[in-house]
């Protein structure tokens, strides 16, 4: 059976990622902070789908954490998908907000995204297969106050897989940043003023992200995967507006609904 590892896989986008995988057939590695969720979440999938999952808890904000991880990763004899979905949101002026969390944002969207890509790479090289999901987001096309570093960290994740897809296609491995829109998932839950200036119509369902992902990724497609025809146009637009001038329709915004 193939193998997956899929991070912050006890909720949201990573449990349906699980979901999704095991009804494809593959064995998995599940990694969350919660070990109650993610032990259950392997129980459950194991009995329902008849594969193997293994709850591995570890908190990708710490260094031990993300090595050990990353050691679990290069002891495999084989890996077939990496999924790199753990992550979190704040909202808040940089000045004002504590560091910590900001810090922590920066290790676990970007550190850890690199590190585990680093231990997965040799031996999905040596096979001559493989694949890497680097869950980004529409966000990281554009700027403004109140959420800096998501922003930027989510950029960083879309252009390192870009550059990260030329260096191993020719070798068989592929690359996708996965770039949803607005997604009901605990993230937004957790932050309930955007629930609230975000139109009803413009949310969409996890399982529908994680679906064509997954599609797009078994057809060897773009390495840029927007769902859903609303964040598509919305991309296009954003792509063709001038960096400049992005950050000051998101300034403009941001006072309006202020």
């Amino acid at each position: 059976m193939p193998l997956a590892l899929i991070t912050g896989a006890s909720a949201g986008i990573g449990r349906c990622f699980a979901e999704a995988l095991a009804r494809r057939g593959y064995d998995l590695i599940l990694v969350a902070r919660s070990t109650a969720r993610i032990e259950a979440l392997g129980r459950e999938l194991s009995e329902r789908h008849q594969v193997r999952a293994e709850a591995w808890t570890a908190d990708l904000a710490s260094d031990a954490g993300r090595e050990d991880v990353a050691a679990r990763i290069a002891a495999l004899p084989r890996l077939d998908l990496l999924v790199n979905n753990a992550g979190f949101a704040t909202t808040g002026k940089l000045q004002k907000i504590p560091l910590g969390p900001q810090m922590d944002m920066l290790r676990v969207h970007v550190m850890t995204p690199m590190r585990l890509c680093h231990a997965a790479l040799p031996r999905m090289v040596e096979h001559g297969a493989g694949a890497i999901i680097n869950v980004s987001s529409i966000a990281g096309f554009l700027f403004g106050p109140g959420n800096v570093n998501y922003s930027a960290t989510k950029a960083y994740l879309t252009s390192f897989s870009l550059g990260l897809d030329t260096e191993v296609r020719s070798a068989g491995v592929r690359v996708q940043a996965l770039c949803p829109g607005f997604t009901h998932t605990e993230i937004h839950t957790e932050m309930p003023h955007i629930k609230r200036q975000i139109p009803a119509w413009m949310w969409g369902k996890a399982e529908h992200v994680v679906e064509t992902s997954l599609r797009q990724l078994e057809r060897n497609g773009a390495v840029i995967c927007v769902p859903g025809l609303l964040n598509k146009v919305l991309w296009r637009v954003l792509t063709m507006i001038p960096r400049g001038l992005r950050g000051t329709l998101a300034v403009r915004r941001k006072r309006s609904s202020g």
